[in-house]
């Protein structure tokens, strides 16, 4: 299974906000789709993306990683 380009945009908004509640509002949908979209995400790069924290999330290194060729990919991808 591939990641979709729905889970980059979903990523880079949660990257942008640091939260997960706050990502999923700003997208329109809810927390738990979020959530389920980030651990397929996740499961298809292999390792967490995300360290979460009580204000939030943290990038991993792996996380940075992504997000800095996240928009690149999703400029390829349309």
């Amino acid at each position: 299974m591939l990641a979709s380009p729905t889970e980059l945009y979903y990523f880079n908004e949660i990257c942008q906000t640091l939260n997960l509640s706050r990502a999923s509002e700003r997208l329109g949908i809810s927390q738990p789709s979020l959530s389920q979209a980030l651990k397929r995400l996740e499961t298809f790069i292999g390792t967490p993306l995300f360290i979460r924290v009580k204000t939030g999330v943290k990038l991993t290194k792996a996380g940075y990683q992504l997000h800095n060729h996240t928009n690149e990919l999703l400029t390829l991808w349309e």
